[in-house]
This record gives C-alpha cells, structure tokens and sequence, in this order.
C-alpha cells in the first residue's frame, strides 16, 4: 500500500499542475514542491518498515495487465533498490526548489516533467517485470528530453536533446530483442521466476551483451559516453542534476538488478572486458576532465569517471564490492547533485559558465566557497565523507579480484584530486574578477541536506550496509553458487 501511496501522490500532483491555471506561477511551484516533499517523507517509512534480514522483495504491489500473455505489472522493494527509491525522492525536491527563479519558458511544463520525471524512475527502481522495466526505463526519456530541448541554456539544446534520445534509444533497442527472445523461451518476464531459470552459457552471453548495450549507453561507458558532456551543458541546472544524480544511476542498477542477477555465468565471463572497458573510462574522462574549460563539462566528465569505477566494483563478483558500488552510487548522487548546483549557483548571477571568467570568490562569497570546498573534498574522497568509503571499499574490493586493475583504478583517486584541487584553487583564489552577493537562505536550504547525507553516509555506512546485505549477499553466492 506504500508504494501505491507513493505513485498516488505523483499522479496527484500531476493532475493538481494540469488545472491549476498557468499564470498562478507562485502556487505551481509551491503545489509541486509540497508534492514532492511529502513523497520524499512517505518514502522514509519504506526504510523505516524494511525487513533487513530477508532478501525477498517487501511492498509488492501485482496488478493483473496481460494475464494471458502472464505478464503482470509487479513492484516491489529490497535491498537494493531502497536506496535508489530514497535518492530519487530527495533529488527532487531538492531541484525544484533550487530552480524557484527559474523562469525560462512555461513554468507548467517544466513543473510536469519533472514530476513525470519522478513517477517513472520510481517505476523502474520498484518493476519487477522486464517488460514494464523496458518500458518505463525508455518513458523516462521523454521529459528529459523537453527539459533539456526547451529549457536549455543555449543554442545547441536541440542537438544536445537529440544526442541524448538516439544514443540512449538505440542501445535500448538491444534489451528489447533480448526480452523478446527471453519471453519465448520462458513464457515469463517476471524477474523473480525468470531468476531461477538456468539459460544456457552461450544464451547467457548474447543475452548479457543485448542488455549490456542499454545499461553501457546510460553509466555512461566509452565510447557510449559522447552524449553526456554535451546534454550536461545545454541542460539547465535542475536537468543536469537528475541527470547525473539519478539518470546515470539506471545503468549501475541495471547491471545490478538484470546482468548479474540474471545472467552470472556471462557476468564472470565478460568481466575482463568490462574491467578493461572501465578502466579506460576512468583515466580517459579524468585525464579530459583536467583539460576543460567549461565548469558543466568538467564536472560532467568526472561524472563519467566516477560512475566507471562503480561499474568496477559490481563485477569484482564480492558482497563488499557489490556493497561498495551501491554506496559509491548513492554518494555520487549527492556530491555530483551539489557540485552542479554550486555551478548553477555562478552561473545564475553571472551567466557563464567559462572557467577564467571566475576568481575570488572567497573574499566576496565566504559561504558559498565553504560548502564548495566540502564537496570539493568529498568528490575526491576525503575521509569522513560517503565517497570515501565507497572508493577505499571498492579499491579493496578490486583488488582481490585483480590487483592490475586496482592499481589503474588508484589512478582515478590521484587524477581525481588534480582536477578537483585545480577547480577549486581557480574559482576560490587570484584576483576578484566577479562580485556577487552570497548563498540567500533558499540556496543553503538546497544545499543543507546534501551536506547533512554525504557527512552522514561518510561517518556511519553500516545503517546503509545493514538494509542492503541480504539482498547483496543473497545474489552474490545465488551467483556463485550457478
């Protein structure tokens, strides 16, 4: 009933948006903001109801659809898709609130996909059909794609939207020849009785590479990743927020959720390969990252090379470097989250986004260059927060399987710093170039409960280990055991 709550009030404010008359701009956003924090709130009783001791899925909710065709619209709840439920109903709050002032276009539109935003990524982090799974992973496509061709800051929204779509679309097309093709051969895409099906290892492997190319497209890996930087520039903040706080996080859960639950035989199989692939990203986009000139575009590389590394440690084939991967994923979705807010910050007052351009800052925004630095040393792993636990876990995690790779993966950490360190000493330091006021209350209170999670996460995982253990532990020996 939970879970339905949720979807309810999503629909409800959906619908509240579409009556409410359009130059009442005010009440809009406050109706879609008071939406999403009650769901953000509904959400918490998800953890605070959770069974952690068992790896079966909590709160299903099964509604006959095609019960002929023995294709039903199931979700539910475990360990591994809690958290990703949590982020998404934080992140958005978060984003409507830092985009109060934004005035660009229709603010109805705007309000709708984003709130349609949310409805089908929870959809997703909660199926447990691979049909619908399909479906609602392609839908969330289409309000970013408005939110990025319409609300984009510059000329090349268009192409930047168009870039996103056809990239991501096409790899998808792959996993729906493979669901076909598992349809016909199980009758079911019911995830739970498909998970007890043994297909064959060379079904596996062409299985495995039908879904790998959806999942590779939305991490994004090389060569897949062009699409990133470009839509990360033309999107305005809000977007590339969800992109890098969540979107990206459909990959690193579709890996998770579908080639090793799924396939494990392939997963083994194909792990050099993916190792090699992320590896290559990891020092690539961090080495491109160091070059660039525009703030979205380096942080969206960085981006690039942190969600690599994840990829790294799911398919290290142990329960801690599993765990590691999922945490590092949560962290992500925060750090990335504030460091494009802090971006959007400059890029409201001064609009641009050119690194030169900026200098000082420290003399003129004290408290805003304070929560810079924080998630300036948490992006790089600082100890004491969420990325240092989930990088120093994965580097460990990696190196019990392959300490070549780990060693290519310390890398990221040394190149990480370089860029970061950098970034920071040319925005904070040199001459006064710009002069701003500082944070107002409402761009603190955005940026506060982003610094409260990575500090929270950072000094006490085990409340985040302890939810996802079963679950993690459950397909990890399910994996090795086939």
């Amino acid at each position: 009933m939970l879970l339905t709550f949720l979807f309810l009030l999503l629909l409800l404010g959906i619908v509240g948006l579409i009556f409410i008359p359009s130059s009442q701009k005010l009440i809009m956003r406050q109706f879609a903001l008071g939406i999403t924090s009650a769901v953000f709130v509904s959400s918490l009783f998800l953890w605070l109801g959770f069974d952690q001791s068992t790896p079966k899925f909590q709160f299903v909710v099964d509604s006959l659809w095609l019960p002929l065709a023995n294709i039903n619209l199931i979700l539910g709840v475990d360990g591994i898709s809690l958290f990703f439920i949590l982020l998404t109903t934080l992140i958005f709050p978060i984003c409507l609130l830092a985009s109060w002032s934004f005035n660009k276009g229709k603010v109805k539109p705007y309000l709708i996909s984003f709130l349609g935003m949310e409805f089908v990524l929870l959809l997703v982090f909660t199926n447990l059909d691979l049909l619908f799974f399909y479906i609602f992973f392609e839908a969330v496509l289409i309000p970013m794609f408005l939110v990025i061709g319409i609300y984009g800051s510059r000329e090349r929204k268009i192409r930047a939207a168009y870039m996103f779509f056809l990239y991501t679309l096409l790899g998808s097309l792959f996993m729906l020849i493979g669901i076909i093709y598992i349809y016909l051969f199980a009758g079911s895409t019911n995830y739970e009785a498909l998970s007890v099906i043994n297909f064959s290892s060379y079904d596996q492997k062409w299985l495995w590479f039908a879904f790998f190319a959806s999942f590779a497209s939305k991490v994004p890996m090389l060569p897949v990743h062009i699409w990133l930087p470009e839509a990360h520039v033309e999107a305005p903040t809000a977007g590339s927020v969800i992109l890098a706080g969540l979107l990206l996080k459909l990959g690193s859960y579709g890996f998770l959720r579908f080639s090793l639950g799924l396939f494990p035989l392939a997963s083994v199989y194909f792990t050099p390969f993916i190792f090699s692939l992320s590896l290559l990203g990891v020092v690539y986009t961090s080495l491109t990252a160091i070059r660039q000139t525009d703030l979205k575009r380096l942080i969206a590389y960085t981006s690039v090379a942190h969600m690599n590394l994840v990829i790294i440690g799911l398919f290290t084939g142990t329960v801690i470097g599993v765990e590691a991967a999922i945490l590092q994923s949560l962290s992500h979705g925060f750090v990335s989250s504030a460091l494009f807010l802090i971006i959007g910050v400059l890029y409201d007052r001064w609009h641009s986004r050119v690194v030169k351009y900026y200098g000082g800052l420290t003399y003129t925004m004290p408290i805003f260059i304070i929560i810079f630095l924080f998630f300036t040393m948490a992006n790089l792993g600082l100890p004491g927060t969420s990325s240092f636990i989930g990088e120093f876990l994965l580097l460990v995690s990696a190196f019990e399987a392959n300490s070549t790779a780990c060693f290519f993966a310390a890398i990221s950490m040394i190149l990480g710093g370089g860029y970061s360190l950098w970034l920071f000493n040319r925005i904070a330091y040199g001459n006064i170039k710009m002069i701003g006021f500082d944070l107002s209350f409402r761009e603190f209170m955005v940026f506060l409960p982003l610094v409260l999670g990575t500090l929270f996460m950072g000094i006490y995982p085990n409340l985040f280990f302890s939810a996802m253990h079963a679950t993690v532990s459950n397909l990890v020996w399910v994996d090795l055991w086939l």
